[in-house]
Parts: structure tokens; C-alpha cells; sequence
């Protein structure tokens, strides 16, 4: 994939970057023992690990740096993919956290304001969003000895050094519930196509490198309950975030997408940029339940802490003024926009500040936008990003 101009790998991407002949040559890779040699099986092109194995591996520094190694070039360059068997090896300990959720999940449905979660629609699923605190504040104990695992340490740091944040979501599907369609996941997975046609090719490669997904099974989960389906080879196809939403890509994933059943305890973890989506739950008693990870990078942070509802509002009335007058043309208006209000709408609580379409909230940005287009005065906009700081909680 060339700029025919220049011979260079292009820095803007678009449809044209898009070759599904290419994909299918990149995704018909063949993973192989001898690039895995700690995994207990290649199984549907995943490498497999068992738990106990990996608990004595990590417990010697020296193999526990290759373990990391090679899982680190299984999410970068190998299927972006990798399962560990009986990852949680107490049952009883899963079973407690999953009666701890559930709790929680009937809790919120009683009180249900008709959220669903990005892919389905209101009791499709049962989700919780920011299930981390939640377990946390009801069952300290459940939760320090759930977050105990070294597993999850060691695979976090693996791809993602150390300092990461953990998020979790719990996620129940029930008998019935349908299959998602094929996605990249947060950062980029969360844009829509003409946002991320405004970002440069380095950093859509960027933001596979920014999170690890991961999922804890709090059920066995048989291939006809739906578990996640995903394509192997396809996190590290530049162009990727684009070309999942085009439909000859997401065909193709319907084709050669594969799925590993998972037992109770089980754990998954893969590169953002993989292509994947749940399955269907084909059963009539099965209720899937998955715990999923989100891990994130320390350093995702900027330098310094700015207050941008401040400086938001200090400004509104003189960046008002200067666009009304004529003084600053719409681009520099927006450039101030750009320099001064909070472009990104994450980290967000999803309970109180549901994406209104599309899979994010509006950011500050937008509000100040929306302000300056329709005129609104100063206590107005003052208002809004109250509102907007307001549900910038947890709880």
C-alpha cells in the first residue's frame, strides 16, 4: 500500500487505502508452535495457554520475561490474540464475584432508565458499565481478591508496561441476543469514518498500541453461545479502522472469523485493532457472561492539568464577540475552540452520559460549538458545561 507519487506508505487514510485482496493475503497468516513455544495449544489460530503453567512461569523472573516477550509480539505482529485456560483457578472465587454483579445488574434494572450498551438495544443485555468500582464499593474483599490475579498483571505489562489502568464491564447475553457487527475497539474503534480520515496513518497505528482488551468467562461459554468471533492477523492491517466499516471487509470477517469456546474462569485478551464482535447466543438456557477488560496506557495523560471549563467560559464572551464582528473568520474561531475546550469525550460515565448516536457523548468542544452557533450567552454556557463537569463522576 504506496503513495503512487512518491513510492512513501501514505499518511492519510481513506477508502482507497482499503484493498480487501491485500486483507485477505494479511489475515491468511498460519500461527505456529515454534513462534509460540510457552502455549499449550494453537487452537483456531490462537495460541492457548494454561493457567497453572503460566502461574509458575511468571513466579521466575527470567521466564516470566519471556512469557511477556512473546505474548508482546502476539498482540503487535502474531494473530493479535491470546486465550489463557483456567486464568482464575478458584471457581467459588468467580462464582462470588458473579453473584456480586448480578446483584448489581438487578439493582440497576430496577431503576433502569432504558440504557442499552453500544451494540444493543435496552434488555437485549444486561450490562454494567464500570463494573471495577462498582464491585469495589459493594465488596471490597470479592474485589481486591478478584484483582489479585498476576495473570492479569503480567499480560497488562506485557503490552502495556507498567502504570495501566483497569476498567471493567460486566456484560450478560442472553438466549437470544443477537451477534455484534464487526469492530476495532476504543481509541479509534469509537470514530466515525471522517474523523478518522483527520488523523494520520501514524496514529491509527498509534491507538492499537494505547489499550489491551480482555474478557474474564464468569460462564462456560460453548461456540453456540456466542463467543466473541474474531479474525486473527486482521490488528495489524494499517488501514484497519477504516476498512472494518466498509461492508466487503465486515463480509469477509462473517467468513473467516473464528471463535474459541471458553470454559468458567477462562481469559482472553487481544489488541484493540483486532476484528471482532459477540456472537449470537443461539441457546435457550445459556445467560453469556463475560467480564470484560479494558486496560489502558499510563500514558495517555497530557503534561499538565488545565482547566478547560475555566478558560472555556473566561474566553466565550470575547471569542463571541470576534466571530459576530467579523474580526476572526470561522476557522479561527474554530482554532480557538480547538486550543481551549476539551476535544474528547472520554473517560465518561455511560450510565449518566449516554452517547446520544454513534458510540461517544459530545465532547466540551462541541458544546462551545453549539453555543457559538445559535448565540448563546455567557450564564447559558455556563449552564451546559456545569451539567456536562456534572456528569463527569463515577457514581
Amino acid at each position: 500500500m504506496l503513495d503512487q507519487q512518491t513510492s512513501r506508505a501514505p499518511v492519510w487514510l481513506d477508502d482507497s487505502a482499503c484493498d480487501i485482496e491485500a486483507f485477505k493475503r494479511h489475515v491468511a497468516q498460519q500461527t505456529t508452535a515454534a513462534d509460540h513455544p510457552h502455549a499449550a495449544e494453537i487452537a483456531s489460530n490462537i495460541p492457548v495457554y494454561d493457567g497453572d503453567a503460566m502461574r509458575a512461569a511468571l513466579a521466575d523472573p527470567t521466564r516470566a520475561r519471556s512469557v511477556m516477550a512473546e505474548w508482546n509480539r502476539s498482540f503487535q505482529s502474531g494473530p493479535g490474540i491470546i486465550a489463557i485456560r483456567k486464568g482464575y483457578d478458584d471457581p467459588a472465587l468467580v462464582d462470588a464475584v458473579t453473584e456480586e454483579l448480578n446483584a448489581i445488574i438487578k439493582a440497576e434494572e430496577a431503576g433502569s432508565t432504558g440504557k442499552g450498551d453500544h451494540f444493543a438495544t435496552a434488555g437485549a443485555n444486561s450490562r454494567i458499565w464500570n463494573a471495577h468500582e462498582k464491585l469495589c464499593i459493594q465488596a471490597p474483599g470479592l474485589y481486591a481478591r478478584y484483582n489479585s490475579n498476576e495473570l492479569t498483571r503480567a499480560v497488562s505489562e506485557s503490552w502495556l508496561g507498567s502504570g495501566y489502568q483497569i476498567t471493567f464491564q460486566a456484560n450478560v447475553v442472553r438466549p437470544g441476543g443477537k451477534a455484534q457487527t464487526a469492530h476495532r475497539d476504543y481509541h479509534m474503534g469509537f470514530q466515525d469514518v471522517e474523523t478518522l480520515k483527520g488523523y494520520p496513518a501514524s496514529q491509527h497505528a498509534l491507538s492499537a498500541c494505547l489499550t489491551l482488551q480482555g474478557a474474564v468467562a464468569h460462564s462456560d461459554m460453548p461456540i453456540e453461545s456466542g463467543p466473541t468471533k474474531l479474525l486473527p492477523y486482521s490488528q495489524s492491517y494499517l488501514p484497519g479502522y477504516i476498512a472494518v466499516l466498509l461492508p466487503e471487509f465486515r463480509a469477509l470477517f462473517e467468513e473467516a472469523h473464528v471463535q474459541l469456546p471458553l470454559e468458567k474462569g477462562d481469559m482472553l485478551f487481544f489488541n484493540p485493532a483486532t476484528f471482532h464482535a459477540a456472537g449470537e447466543n443461539k441457546t435457550e438456557t445459556i445467560q453469556r457472561f463475560a467480564n470484560l477488560m479494558q486496560v489502558g496506557s499510563a500514558y495517555g495523560r497530557s503534561i499538565e492539568i488545565v482547566d478547560r471549563s475555566r478558560i472555556t467560559l473566561a474566553v466565550y464572551e470575547e471569542l463571541k464577540a470576534l466571530k459576530e464582528s467579523g474580526a476572526l473568520d470561522a476557522r479561527g474561531v474554530d482554532n480557538v475552540v480547538a486550543a481551549t475546550a476539551e476535544g474528547y469525550p472520554f473517560p465518561a460515565n455511560l450510565d449518566i452520559d449516554s452517547p446520544l448516536s454513534g458510540m461517544a457523548p459530545p465532547s466540551q468542544q462541541d458544546v462551545l460549538r453549539q453555543a457559538l452557533a445559535e448565540g448563546w450567552d455567557l450564564a447559558q454556557l455556563k449552564q451546559a458545561i456545569a451539567e456536562q463537569d456534572g456528569r463527569k463522576r463515577s457514581h
